[in-house]
């Protein structure tokens, strides 16, 4: 079995025991980002703000291994508040395109850093 990690400088760095993704034959499972600038490192400001940076983060880890959001198959949102979905799914129309990626959402009672939202992502490669 042969995991390849994925890093790159244009997503936040992983700040724990984990790699931003990991490639296994035909799949990238990108780990869940939060709304963390990269070049700060800090949290953006405002859930408008917090759901675009995600998917920046996705995307950016998506092309550091070789792939793009296009290759989405499966994307799983953490929020601290439902009431913000409909919102994600206004973003996510501008990052996906039809077939879309299968989806979950969840509502939790904490993110890290304090994050109001989370994603991860499998894509093909």
């Amino acid at each position: 079995m042969t995991r390849i990690p994925v890093n790159t400088d244009k997503a936040p760095a992983a700040i724990g025991t984990y790699s931003q993704a990991i490639k296994h034959n035909n799949t990238i499972y990108i780990s869940g980002q939060i709304p963390l600038d990269p070049r700060t490192g800090e949290l953006v400001e405002g859930i408008d703000a917090q759901i675009n940076q995600v998917f920046e983060n996705l995307k950016a880890v998506a092309e550091a291994a070789g792939s793009d959001l296009s290759q989405a198959l499966k994307v799983t949102v953490f929020l601290t508040d439902l009431a913000h979905f409909a919102r994600v799914n206004e973003v996510m129309e501008t990052y996906f395109s039809k077939p879309y990626p299968a989806r979950a959402a969840v509502e939790v009672a904490g993110l890290p850093k304090g994050a109001q939202v989370e994603a991860d992502a499998v894509l093909a490669n």
